[in-house]
């Protein structure tokens, strides 16, 4: 902890030693975690309260943006507009075209200097990143070509072993107060263009609707009457923009999202849901009913709400007696009631541009022209007791979640730093006493000193707590324990010798087995019933006469695009007859 106290103030000798022991105090306590990037670097993180404070990339310390937050000029900070966060959370570096030049002028910085970025009107930064050229020599380009070299952003991977938190709002120092008065028209002239975007960061905004002119020109006048001329003209042509814009503005982007679900869940029960559709996914009511009540040119993200994930959002509904959820599995919920008797409901008035026949009509064909998205499903593995040993030196514990990549690189790893492989021969692995512990069976133990590879890997990861994680489109990943149950197709034969297909565990991968039972319905032409599992209380199965398997490959395989592993049962197809 001395040593990197020390490191930390040569680093940055802008913190005081009051903020320096702040910044690493003597009590709490301090993890170390060794993860790897994309390019494969080794990057050695330091958390402090769950929060990621430093990265450490060949000896060299960076700040993460939790650490900026705090303090906000351990950098010299360079702004762009907001709709250029998106950009470089996808990867990309900052270009200077996107640099905002203040008239008070850049920060002085050499070629390879440390730097933060801002969003303009907000002093909080949101990307760490190594300029590529001196101040001079981006002045000297024309503000053209690649400025700064990009290494974390907020929103990427490193933020998200955080708590997630969004930036503050830090308002702009003001330098001298002698300039004041042309600051405070500066500063006016400089939140035009914030009007213009959301000032929410996460709200998703095309960078195409910023022309590379126009960011050039914004940041490069800096006379007052330019500035005043082009606020001018600005304002004559989008002064209907702008009124509307200030209403909506008025709201901080949160709320707005919060008052757009609002307006979609009332919208979808009162036009869309019926109650033969009970009951009902709530990955299918999100997806099929409320999705298609949004009004043109907007988007619902549950993220970008107060609610953050779409089953809290149907809690709150739900202790306002609108409807009662019921989960059927871990992470499987159904709508199974609503009022629509409910005031809320009743009094709830459809937006113009929708009409209350054409969505009736539309409810009829949503199962057919709604568009089913197979979920990703990843296999991960939880540390047991028995296996942290072998994990504990690259800084996991017991239940830390790895995927089989991080559990291969983990191993690989610790038998290179412990020299474990083979001298005579390179495909195999000597067993140390740690290996031995973990992997081996009893009576293995003084039989094998050497494994193989592919032998070491296939065993760390029977040994390890088998999970998975669910993705459905439009929502938070979900992760459960034990393998997923596949969907379940078997063949019973009932009284005067005839065959029903019975098709269980649908709901696991988002599909509605009522939704399933009318397609299968109008595609066979027979009859579908839903009835309860066996032995269960809150799960359903569908139920269809003759051995239709045939079509149910075809429409889980070819339509829905669900990977034949996680189908349990073609193989009881009927032959078909040998043409003659």
């Amino acid at each position: 902890r001395r040593k990197l106290r020390t490191d930390i103030a040569a680093a940055f000798p802008n913190l005081s030693a009051e903020q320096l022991t702040e910044f690493i105090p003597n009590k709490e306590e301090l993890n170390v975690i060794k993860i790897h990037s994309h390019k494969g670097e080794a990057v050695t993180v330091y958390m402090n309260n769950r929060n990621p404070i430093l990265f450490e990339i060949e000896k060299a310390l960076y700040p993460t943006v939790y650490t900026l937050w705090v303090y906000p000029d351990l950098l010299p900070a360079f702004s762009t507009w907001p709709p250029v966060l998106q950009k470089l959370a996808g990867g990309a570096d900052l270009m200077l075209p996107g640099v905002v030049v203040p008239s008070s002028g850049f920060p002085q910085v050499e070629r390879g200097t440390l730097c933060a970025v801002t969003l303009l009107g907000n002093r909080a930064p949101v990307a760490v990143a190594v300029a590529t050229m001196s101040s001079a020599e981006m002045l000297a380009a024309g503000m053209k070509g690649k400025g700064f070299a990009v290494l974390h952003t907020y929103m990427d991977h490193l933020w998200e072993y955080g708590d997630k938190s969004y930036p503050p709002t830090l308002a702009p120092l003001v330098i001298d107060s002698a300039d004041k008065s042309a600051e405070d028209e500066e500063e006016m002239e400089g939140k035009e263009p914030v009007i213009s975007f959301s000032s929410d960061p996460l709200q998703p905004v095309d960078v195409g609707d910023l022309s590379l002119k126009e960011r050039e020109s914004c940041a490069i006048l800096m006379g007052k009457e330019e500035l005043n001329e082009n606020r001018a003209a600005e304002t004559a042509e989008d002064a209907n923009t702008e009124v509307q814009q200030e209403a909506e503005d008025s709201r901080t982007p949160q709320e707005q999202m919060d008052a757009l679900f609002n307006q979609c869940f009332f919208h979808a029960l009162k036009c869309k849901v019926k109650k033969s559709d009970l009951p009902l996914l709530t990955s299918t009511f999100l997806r099929s009913h409320m999705f298609s009540c949004c009004p043109a040119g907007q988007q619902l993200d549950i993220k970008k709400s107060s609610y953050k994930k779409f089953s809290k959002f149907l809690q709150c509904m739900q202790h306002q007696k609108i409807l009662q959820v019921k989960e059927l599995n871990k992470g499987v919920e159904s709508i199974v009631e609503v009022d629509w008797k409910h005031p809320d409901i009743k009094a709830f008035a459809v937006p113009e541009g929708f009409s209350s026949a054409s969505a009736a009509q539309d409810s009829k064909n949503e199962d057919r022209e709604q568009v089913y998205h197979a979920p990703e499903i990843i296999p991960l593995y939880g540390v047991s007791t028995k296996m942290i040993p072998l994990f504990q030196e690259s800084g996991h514990r017991k239940g830390s979640i790895l995927s089989g990549s991080e559990v291969r690189n983990i191993i690989i790893n610790y038998v290179k730093t412990n020299e474990l492989v083979d001298e005579t021969n390179k495909n195999f692995v000597k067993v140390n006493a740690i290996l031995c512990d973990c992997l081996l069976d009893k009576s293995e133990q003084d039989e094998i000193s050497n494994l193989k590879w592919d032998d070491l890997l296939s065993r760390c990861l029977e040994r390890l707590q088998p999970l998975h994680q669910v993705t459905f489109f439009g929502q938070e990943p979900i992760v459960r324990k034990g393998n997923i149950e596949p969907i379940d197709i078997t063949i019973a034969q009932r009284s005067s010798n005839k065959k029903v297909t019975i098709i269980k565990n649908l709901e696991l991968y988002g599909l509605d087995p009522q939704c399933v039972a009318n397609i299968l319905q109008q595609k066979v032409q027979a009859s579908a019933t839903i009835t309860p599992v066996p032995g269960t209380k809150d799960r359903v199965q569908v139920q269809i006469q003759g051995n239709q398997i045939h079509h149910l490959a075809k429409m889980l395989l070819e339509e829905y695009q669900l990977p034949r592993k996680y189908i349990q049962g073609l193989e009881k197809a009927p032959k078909l007859g040998r043409k003659k």
